[in-house]
């Protein structure tokens, strides 16, 4: 079980890389998918809620402190969203979860809390329209974040393998 914890967190950092450099270049309009989320999200529901809370911390804290954004955003918005993808962690319904698209009904609800959560605190500004923040940095990536997690649901094993 403690394995999980540090594969978790192994996963992360390739993915930290691979979100900040390569991804930027597929951007379509300037919205990227958030893949810190899709991986926050299937270990939120394969471990529990407390470990996606945990996760979410550390997965922010880890991305606000390498990224260089404003320390504590990503922080308290990838805690949140791992806090809400661990209301579905049902050792019963995992496969279902995974192998159906529930799950990427899920990551778009958790991807639009952590896009959500983001963009208000970090782009704060008196001169923006609240509406067209919201829908271009926090309903657009989410919805790409959802399009992306598809290959989750494609590539994940049909049979358990805890």
């Amino acid at each position: 079980m403690r394995s999980q914890y540090i594969w978790s967190i192994i996963f992360f950092f390739p993915l930290l890389l691979f979100q900040t450099t390569i991804l930027p270049i597929i951007a379509i309009k300037g919205i990227v998918p958030d893949l810190i989320v899709i991986l926050l999200v299937f270990y939120s529901m394969r471990l529990g809620q407390l470990t996606g809370t945990v996760l979410g911390f550390v997965y922010g804290f880890f991305f606000d402190v390498i990224t260089g954004s404003l320390l504590g955003t990503t922080m308290l918005s990838l805690t949140i969203a791992g806090f809400v993808a661990g209301y579905f962690s049902n050792e019963n319904k995992r496969d279902l979860y995974f192998n159906n698209y529930t799950f990427v009904l899920i990551v778009a609800i958790c991807s639009i809390i952590n896009s959500g959560f983001n963009s208000f605190f970090a782009s704060i500004d008196l001169n923006t329209n609240i509406m067209k923040l919201l829908l271009n940095q926090g309903i657009l990536p989410s919805l790409y974040t959802a399009l992306v997690s598809v290959l989750v649901v494609v590539f994940y094993p049909k049979r358990s393998f805890d």
